[in-house]
C-alpha cells in the first residue's frame, strides 16, 4: 500500500472523536461563528421567557376567573417549553454543541429568565406596596438556581435522545 492511499484513511479518522458517553461520532466542530452565536442565543432565549413570563402573569393577573387564570399559567408554560426545546434543538443541530454544552446553555438561559422575573418581581414589590418587602435580595439569588437546575437535568436528557436519534438508535426498545 502506498502512502497516498493511507493519507486519506488518515484524514477520514481525523474527521471522528469521542463524545460525552465515549462512542465515536463525526467530529462536530464548534467553529468560531458557533461560539459567537451561543451567547446570542442564550440571551434571545432568556429575554423570550422574561417576556413570556411578564406578558402571562399580567393576563393571569387580570383574568375574571381561576380558570382563566390558570388556562394563562399553563399556556406560559406551553410556550416556555417551545422555546426551551427550540433551543436544545438549536443548541445541538445548528451550533453542534456537544451534550453537556447544550444542556448547560439552555440552563442558562433558563436562568437569565428566571434572573429577569425575579429582578421584576423585586422592582414590582417596591414600587405597589414600598413598605412592604416583597420577595427581596433572597429570590434575587435563589430563584434562578432553582429554575436552572432540574432544567439542565432536562436539557441533557433532551440532548441525549437528540444524539440517539441522530445516530439512528432508537431511544425506545423495541
Amino acid at each position: 500500500m502506498s502512502r497516498s492511499t493511507a493519507e486519506p484513511s488518515k484524514k477520514r479518522l481525523e474527521q471522528f472523536e469521542k463524545d460525552d458517553v465515549g462512542a465515536v461520532v463525526p467530529l462536530g466542530n464548534m467553529d468560531e461563528s458557533s461560539r459567537r452565536l451561543w451567547p446570542r442565543a442564550v440571551i434571545l432565549a432568556g429575554a423570550v421567557y422574561l417576556l413570556i413570563g411578564m406578558t402571562f402573569a399580567a393576563l393571569a393577573a387580570s383574568a375574571s376567573s381561576n380558570q382563566t387564570r390558570t388556562a394563562w399559567r399553563l399556556s406560559a408554560w406551553l410556550i416556555s417549553a417551545l422555546v426551551f426545546g427550540s433551543h436544545i434543538w438549536y443548541e445541538h443541530s445548528r451550533l453542534r454543541s456537544a451534550r453537556v454544552r447544550t444542556a448547560f446553555h439552555a440552563s442558562l438561559a433558563v436562568a437569565l429568565g428566571a434572573l429577569g422575573v425575579a429582578v421584576s418581581a423585586i422592582i414590582r414589590a417596591e414600587v405597589s406596596v414600598p413598605s412592604h418587602r416583597g420577595p427581596g435580595v433572597l429570590a434575587f439569588l435563589i430563584w434562578p438556581i432553582l429554575i436552572a437546575a432540574p432544567a439542565f437535568v432536562v436539557a441533557l436528557a433532551a440532548a441525549a435522545l437528540l444524539s440517539l436519534r441522530k445516530r439512528g438508535v432508537s431511544a425506545i426498545a423495541p
